[in-house]
């Protein structure tokens, strides 16, 4: 199974090229093996056009390399995070697309302004707050998942309270402060998905707010509509399996 996640996490990190979300060595995508408690990821500073499947690195949870010959993504330590709080997330992708991004750098979340966003996530695409200096200094790539599950307010083994204001499940990503966005997922493709599905919604609400800076935000009740038909328990989108 190792061998198979080591595929899809390859074609999924040709995938943000593809889908022009990375340039040069920018961003990265991992997966998970939940029984081996392992995960793959791109290593460090690799250009995609160089990159071959055997460069991919092995790690365990604990952030220490098991298999491979390479540095791992720097960002590891933030996948890391993300899978440790989230048993059901396999997938993990961080990019620095650039509408994304630049929600991100201006410390503003994606609103929810029409359908489009709607169909896919469950609200506006949230931002976090800035690292502080001696968050930055000291384990800033763990700090950095950290900042996201604080959006979430994810507890021990991942469990939402009560009233948690987000769902991953149904906000499958975030933007960091200052930083870009990470995205998330049953698989490393479905992460990647969700990455391109962001850039999608953040391009097309930075060119709502260009025509129309006073721009409303979605009502609820469509975006109920819309998100509960395709990713709702009475799902009307799609063919029946």
């Amino acid at each position: 199974m190792l061998e198979d996640l080591k595929r899809e996490v390859f074609e999924s990190n040709l995938g943000l090229v593809r889908h022009g979300l990375a340039i040069l060595a920018f961003g990265n995508v991992s997966g998970m093996d939940r029984a081996q408690g392992l995960l793959v990821i791109k290593p460090s500073g690799v250009p995609y056009n160089r990159m071959k499947p055997e460069d991919l690195v092995v790690v365990d949870l604990k952030g220490k390399v098991v298999e491979g010959k390479l540095r791992p993504s720097s960002d590891t330590p933030t996948h890391i995070e993300l899978y440790k709080a989230w048993p059901g997330v396999r997938g993990v992708c961080h990019t620095h697309s650039p509408y994304a991004t630049a929600f991100a750098q201006a410390c503003l979340p994606v609103p929810c302004l029409g359908t489009t966003h709607a169909d896919h996530f469950h609200g506006p695409v949230p931002v976090t707050r800035r690292l502080s200096e001696q968050e930055t200094r000291k384990n800033y790539e763990a700090n950095t998942g950290k900042l996201i599950l604080e959006l979430f307010a994810a507890g021990p083994r991942g469990r939402l309270p009560p009233k948690a204001a987000l769902d991953p499940r149904g906000t499958p990503a975030a933007l960091v402060a200052c930083h870009g966005p990470f995205s998330w997922g049953k698989s490393a493709e479905d992460a990647l998905t969700n990455a391109v599905l962001l850039e999608e919604v953040a391009e097309i609400a930075c060119k709502t707010l260009l025509l129309n800076p006073k721009a409303a935000p979605l009502p609820n009740f469509l975006l109920e509509k819309h998100f509960s038909r395709k990713h709702g328990p009475k799902a009307t989108y799609g063919q029946k399996k």
